[in-house]
């Protein structure tokens, strides 16, 4: 599919862009190309082809969900810009 200089004028004007002369003709290339494969992919026929949910459609290797270790709560603290009461303080963004 080919796009016109007009289909293009009107995408950017739709899109509120401010496109110059040589621009036009650049995207107008480009999207043609664009659509011109979005035309091959709709040639073919998947009717016979399964609907995948995910394009890898191996089991991924999950790690058992079990606690490795407790957080040193005193430690992290000490590194924080500031705490106090086992509270961490943050400075107030909303008024």
């Amino acid at each position: 599919m080919s796009l016109s200089r007009k289909d293009v004028e009107k995408m950017a004007h739709l899109a509120r862009l401010q496109i110059t002369e040589q621009e036009i003709e650049y995207y107008r290339e480009g999207l043609s190309r664009i659509l011109g494969v979005i035309d091959q992919m709709n040639e073919v026929d998947t009717r016979t082809t399964a609907p995948l949910f995910h394009p890898n459609e191996e089991a991924l290797r999950l790690r058992e969900d079990r606690p490795d270790g407790a957080i040193d709560r005193d430690r992290m603290q000490q590194i924080a810009p500031q705490a106090q009461d086992g509270l961490y303080l943050v400075p107030k963004v909303i008024e």
